[in-house]
């Protein structure tokens, strides 16, 4: 799906002013205040009343939220209510529910837990399946992995990408942290200041960037790890 235009304006001000095509799983990366934020929202049609949002899109398919478009929140520990069960919190039929808890690898009986009786990473895999009960042609990530310590957040990281192929859906990891997109995203979007500065092959970005806002927030990144093709 191509996003053929996205812009964002407050009053006068132009706040985003972007395009950006999603062929399979695409990281959208800046810094804090380049815009991730609204452009997010925008998608999900929840900007604050004084904005206003101009949005074509070229799909087989209309952008709903709940429907066509799914959300990951960042923090799973506030996504969920902690006084109803698990199994209360999903809308699907239980075949369905049953089908995913199996998909992201969680055993059924935690469905009678409550939210605060469950790890970070089980709450995690519990938002993932929540998000895809009503089979979504697009997944929006934002930042799911932030809660999350470095061994957990591999294996979401893993799970995500093994979910892509099985449901078959399209994916917008909206981050800063390019070393987590890198695992998962095939092409990279670079916003700054609500515009686009780069984008392509993410391998391909990672090894050249052109622009050195992008070759800063790289280095940032993978200051202390090193990038595997």
């Amino acid at each position: 799906m191509k996003i053929q235009a996205l812009r964002i304006n407050l009053e006068d001000k132009i706040l985003v002013d972007i395009s950006f095509h999603i062929t399979s799983s695409l990281a959208l990366v800046g810094e804090s205040g380049s815009g991730k934020s609204l452009t997010l929202k925008a998608l999900l049609d929840m900007l604050p009343s004084s904005m206003k949002r101009r949005l074509e899109i070229d799909a087989d398919f209309t952008l709903k939220a709940g429907k066509t478009l799914s959300l990951v929140p960042q923090n799973p520990f506030t996504a969920l209510s902690p006084l109803t069960k698990i199994k209360k919190q999903f809308f699907a039929k239980k075949e369905r529910v049953l089908e995913l808890f199996e998909a992201v690898g969680l055993d059924a009986a935690l469905l009678e837990r409550f939210p605060p009786e469950l790890s970070g990473g089980q709450l995690q895999r519990v938002v993932i399946a929540m998000a895809l009960e009503s089979k979504p042609k697009l997944l929006l990530l934002d930042e799911p992995t932030t809660a999350l310590d470095p061994k957990t957040k591999s294996m979401v990281l893993a799970l995500l990408k093994k979910l892509q192929k099985k449901e078959n859906f399209l994916m917008l990891f909206v981050t800063h942290d390019i070393a987590s997109a890198a695992q998962i995203c095939e092409d990279i979007c670079v916003i700054k200041e609500g515009k686009v500065i780069e984008d392509g092959i993410i391998t391909d970005i990672l090894k050249n960037p052109k622009e050195l806002y992008t070759k800063t927030l790289i280095e940032a990144n993978f200051a202390n790890r090193k990038f595997r093709e």
